[in-house]
């Protein structure tokens, strides 16, 4: 079954915003008024209590002080949901227990509510970056839990990470049930992205378990929307436990995607290769990637006022004069290289290419080249394979190629293996040859046709604009209507159980 690619129907999942009625926002006024501070009041006090219980918590939490504390913090859980209007939560199916399934996994994930999964799986065991141990209340908790943290800054947290949470599973019911987010990131619970192989091999812990959707509501919104209710309520739904087949086993992207599918055929929503890449969402296609939201059409959109042709040639004016090595410029630089009066435009459009205060202007000049239609495709690989060829002989390394192809795109690309294999002979992948496959082969013509040619582009771009998607925030009749699966798996070295979240 293949995957679905984003039509109007099913816009990407990294947008949400929430549109309401005039006679919604003046009950959601009203009602928030009163109800948002007395939710939020009793909700910290709530938190407090939980936080002294988890500073008296001993280590392993064996013996009496599992069996005292344990239930406590689970029902003072249950109180803080039950204090911010989820008054029902109703559960069908059978939750698998800790020897049949140790690891449980949940999609999609939309946000910080969803941590209420958590009380009908008995507080199972979660993963977290170790920063979150420095908020207050929530480090105590993480503690409590005993959940395995990871480190983006170190480089060896996540290889600790997997041998820690390798062993948990595999420990014969020793430590408890584990919960997992294998999406790595939130949505808008529109579309399953693709689930992260690490979590159907050795258990890899996913990055961001808790974001919000690219674009759209905030957590500070959802808050309001959710207290705002009389009331919501919610259905978690364990499914059957999922055993995989000895060829899952043995790859676990096609284990990972088979689940997807399962958990995307149960929720009624499409399974896509969409993932977050550097906090930036792309879809997947023959191991490139492909922005969801292009950087060239926000940029063309804020040279509208400008002679964008002229522009472009004083930006290859400039790449051209300088060493390959140079090519970086700031904010006042791209300002006065593409004449633009409005200084945080220049600072928007440099943001979209680079994290750091200057931008690579191959970036900017070939991404919009190829969107504006002012040069061809062959014209501009030519120019592209010229500015990138550092050494001048005729051919790119694999890593030149992924920085042609990332210019091109407008987004970083770490997967062109595949690409230089097909394009590159005898280890020489000249221009003729990079052309020939990017222009024949049927899955890089794909990429030519919906994301280099300017009408394509252009007609896709307009297909995923975001629509309104109260799909993680209570509507006015008080249900949450995020979809939460926990799946599970009986590998030797991962059995879990599925639970689905779903509207009432």
């Amino acid at each position: 079954m293949e995957k679905d690619s984003a039509t109007p129907e099913y816009p990407h999942p990294f947008v949400h915003e929430v549109t309401l009625t005039r006679a919604q926002r003046i009950k959601g006024i009203l009602l928030g008024s009163i109800l948002f501070p007395l939710r939020i009041t009793l909700a910290a006090l709530l938190f407090f209590i939980m936080w002294l219980l988890a500073r008296l918590r001993l280590a392993g939490l064996s013996g009496w002080r599992h069996w005292l504390f344990h239930p406590v913090i689970r029902l003072l859980s249950r109180a803080v949901f039950l204090s911010l209007g989820f008054l029902w939560v109703r559960v069908k199916g059978r939750r698998a227990d800790l020897q049949e399934a140790p690891v449980l996994v949940v999609a999609p994930h939309s946000g910080f509510l969803d941590m209420l999964v958590l009380c009908p799986a008995q507080l199972a065991t979660v993963v977290s970056r170790s920063e979150n141990t420095t908020l207050p209340v929530i480090g105590a908790l993480l503690e409590f839990n005993q959940a395995v943290l990871v480190s983006r800054k170190d480089p060896e947290s996540r290889k600790k990470a997997v041998a820690q949470v390798t062993e948990r599973v595999t420990s014969n019911g020793y430590w408890p049930q584990m919960l997992m987010f294998p999406e790595g990131t939130t949505t808008n619970g529109r579309a399953l992205i693709r689930f992260k192989p690490g979590e159907f091999c050795h258990c890899a812990p996913p990055q961001d378990t808790v974001r919000w959707t690219y674009k759209g509501t905030t957590w500070l919104e959802v808050l309001w929307h959710t207290t705002s209710q009389l009331y919501t309520n919610m259905t978690v739904e364990f499914l059957p436990v999922y055993k995989p087949s000895e060829e899952e086993k043995n790859d676990p992207n096609l284990y990972a995607d088979n689940v997807q599918r399962l958990m995307a055929k149960a929720l009624g929503i499409p399974a896509t290769d969409y993932v977050m890449e550097g906090r930036v969402p792309v879809s997947k296609l023959g191991g490139l990637s492909l922005p969801l939201d292009s950087p060239a059409r926000v940029t063309l959109s804020l040279l509208q006022a400008c002679d964008v042709e002229a522009a472009l040639d004083r930006m290859m004016d400039r790449c051209q004069a300088a060493a390959p090595w140079s090519v970086r410029a700031g904010v006042q630089d791209v300002a006065s290289i593409l004449g633009l009066a409005d200084r945080q435009a220049a600072v928007t459009i440099c943001s979209l290419y680079s994290k750091d205060e200057t931008v690579d202007l191959r970036q900017i000049y070939l991404n919009v080249a190829a969107l504006s239609g002012f040069v061809s495709f062959k014209s501009l690989l030519h120019t592209a394979f010229t500015l990138f060829d550092k050494e001048g002989t005729g051919s790119l390394s694999e890593e030149e190629l992924s920085g042609l192809m990332g210019a091109l795109l407008g987004v970083p690309q770490h997967s062109t293996a595949e690409l230089y294999r097909q394009a590159s002979n005898e280890g020489r992948l000249t221009e003729g040859s990079l052309l020939r496959v990017l222009t024949g082969h049927p899955t890089y013509q794909r990429v030519l046709n919906e994301h280099l040619h300017p009408e394509e582009m252009s007609d896709q771009l307009a297909n995923g604009n975001a629509v309104n998607n109260n799909g993680n925030v209570p509507n006015g009749n008080g249900f949450y209507k995020i979809c939460l699966f926990l799946q599970a798996d009986l590998s030797s070295l991962f059995r879990t159980s599925s639970v689905t979240k779903r509207n009432c």
